[in-house]
């Protein structure tokens, strides 16, 4: 998995009290075209729902483990199919099983030296968490001294969140029930895909709105150059 990975999709956070619910659940979101879904290790038996989703979804799938807090949540996760781990906070992973080091880390932070603690740890990209803490504002505040790091927000991400952190330079947002609802307690995965089509249609447009932004403004410069 790299940035541009990322970017091609909302990162699904799916967490349920049932693993066949979770597995149905990430299975729709799958088919629905989410293509980053991450199944936090807060879900009963989330190692087996790993591992049934990526037999069902193939080994190119991306398929994540999130709430990884130790050497031997790593490895584990690795060990049943997942491509990449996100944790709630900044973790020491210089400990960690060689199968885990070598997968993209999307590593929990909040403040600038956390999220500089977490990109000298290896991180792909920081997960901005809990995002609902500062907003779409605050993202804006840390890209100004921090422009390398690639942002991920999470928590409290609705749909009119999403557009405001892509518009603020997030490369994706992981999200939650605004998105998975209660489908991965056993709720309705009509429901689920109903919501998979809105999203996916209001991020498409935002996603060309920004591109075609960008190109106005290097357009701009470009003449603002040459005059």
């Amino acid at each position: 998995m790299n940035l541009a990975d990322l970017s091609a999709s909302v990162l699904a956070v799916v967490r349920g009290t049932d693993p066949d619910a979770a597995l149905d659940c990430v299975l729709a979101l799958a088919e629905g075209g989410i293509s980053g879904i991450e199944v936090s290790l807060t879900t009963p038996d989330a190692l087996r729902v790993i591992e049934r989703a990526r037999r069902a979804l193939g080994d190119t799938a991306l398929l994540g483990a999130g709430t990884v807090l130790t050497a031997a949540d790593a490895a584990r996760a690795a060990g049943a199919g997942a491509r990449f781990l996100v944790t709630p906070a900044v973790v020491a992973t210089g400990q960690w099983d060689p199968s885990a080091r070598e997968l993209p880390v999307l590593m929990g932070a909040l403040t600038p030296s956390e999220i500089t603690t977490a990109m000298a740890r290896g991180a792909l990209a920081v997960k901005l968490f809990p995002a609902s803490l500062g907003g779409p504002a605050y993202l804006r505040a840390l890209r100004d001294p921090l422009p390398g790091v690639p942002f991920v927000p999470v928590g409290g991400v609705g749909l009119d969140e999403a557009r405001a952190y892509l518009a603020a330079g997030a490369v994706t947002v992981g999200v939650g029930s605004p998105l998975v609802g209660d489908a991965a307690r056993g709720g309705d995965l009509d429901a689920l895909r109903a919501r998979i089509a809105r999203w996916r249609t209001a991020l498409t447009e935002e996603t060309a709105l920004a591109e075609e932004t960008a190109r106005t403004e290097e357009t701009a410069r470009t003449e603002e150059t040459a005059a």
